[in-house]
């Protein structure tokens, strides 16, 4: 596989033009055209130029292989085909604020939450910097944005992957994604999904990114959460909330608990008290979410009674609690839906 150019800031693309021995505007010409979304053979510079990047950088590392559109929502799923055969889902989402995409951070997962389908396939790879912003540069240039207006506004980590598992690339994307003369989205509008690795969530409140920091939570207690995220086996509900308390007095910025609905294991009024208890005088929100079912897992989803009355209790205790809306599950596109069951290729060899 070849080397990706998108992964470069424009710092490293300008080391890059020297080195071929080009002019330094070549660095600019690079820089807005791979943000646009552009391949390296439609970005107009010589011939000779083009040809030497071809031999060692992607043409396109990400493209769109298949498109699903919800008909309940208009949600869209993007299946992107990467340079080396495998293939990773993203969502775009249309809110009242803005667009916002879902991308994915792993060509698999292996945390092995039970009620997540990127997991059932395990992890086959990690995606570059470059890869994962290019899922957002070819859906923004496919709906209509540029570089002044972006059709993308918002961005999740919350496709297939832990995004903590794969840090580097990941805190580099960030960087990249932000960058001044590029796609320019802000880390503020970015949010990242943790199920909860304590010292890589330490680690990231020394990086100075005002990310929304978001953590699976799913229970209250170990031994409940152990049922369903084996990740607890190594980290206890609270050695995370040090972490979190870590990461506000670094950072000054609220942290978010993901706490996804079960029936029958996470959702009785028992199960909203001590939530309630554990998270109360905190500086968090908490997202409540009915289960999206997956098709090999024997977990139900909460009913829509049972989601209110657990707000509800929160509510009553002072928690700032939502409960989320559930997008493009009629297309596998919901939260916990995204999974690697498209894969053709393993991880080359290495």
């Amino acid at each position: 596989m070849k080397k990706i150019l998108q992964d470069l800031n424009f710092t490293e693309l300008e080391e890059l033009v020297f080195f071929y021995g080009e002019k330094k505007y070549r660095a600019k010409q690079l820089f807005e055209g791979l943000m646009q979304g552009k391949r390296i053979s439609d970005i107009p510079i010589s011939a000779t130029f083009r040809e030497a990047l071809l031999a060692k950088f992607e043409d396109e590392p990400v493209k769109i292989r298949e498109t699903f559109v919800s008909k309940e929502d208009g949600t869209k799923k993007f299946l992107f085909e990467l340079a080396d055969g495998n293939l990773i889902e993203g969502v775009f989402m249309r809110y009242k604020y803005g667009n916002t995409q879902c991308v994915s951070t792993q060509v698999g997962c292996r945390m092995g939450c039970k009620f997540c389908a990127s997991t059932l396939g395990g992890l086959v790879r990690n995606l570059t910097a470059g890869e994962i912003l290019s899922q957002i540069l070819v859906v923004n240039r496919l709906e209509g944005g540029n570089l002044k207006d972006r059709a993308v506004t918002n961005v999740v980590l919350m496709g297939s992957g832990e995004p903590f598992d794969n840090y580097d690339n990941v805190i580099k994307f960030i960087k990249n994604a932000s960058a001044e003369g590029g796609i320019c989205i802000s880390p503020r509008n970015v949010s990242l999904s943790t199920c909860g690795l304590v010292p890589q969530m330490k680690k990231f409140a020394e990086e100075g990114l005002p990310v929304n920091l978001t953590i699976s939570l799913h229970a209250s207690s170990d031994e409940e959460r152990g049922r369903t995220m084996p990740v607890a086996n190594a980290y206890s509900i609270s050695e995370i909330m040090d972490a979190c308390a870590y990461y506000f007095k670094k950072t000054g910025r609220r942290y978010i608990f993901e706490y996804t609905l079960i029936a029958g294991e996470n959702c009785d009024k028992e199960h909203a008290e001590a939530l309630a208890k554990l998270v109360k005088g905190k500086p968090c929100h908490v997202n409540l979410i009915r289960l999206n079912e997956v098709k090999e897992r024997s977990l139900l989803a909460a009913d829509e009674k049972a989601a209110y009355r657990f707000l509800g209790i929160l509510e009553k205790n002072g928690i700032s609690a939502t409960l989320r809306r559930s997008l493009g599950s009629d297309i596998g596109g919901a939260c916990g839906q995204l999974r690697a069951s498209y894969l053709e290729k393993k991880a080359p060899p290495i």
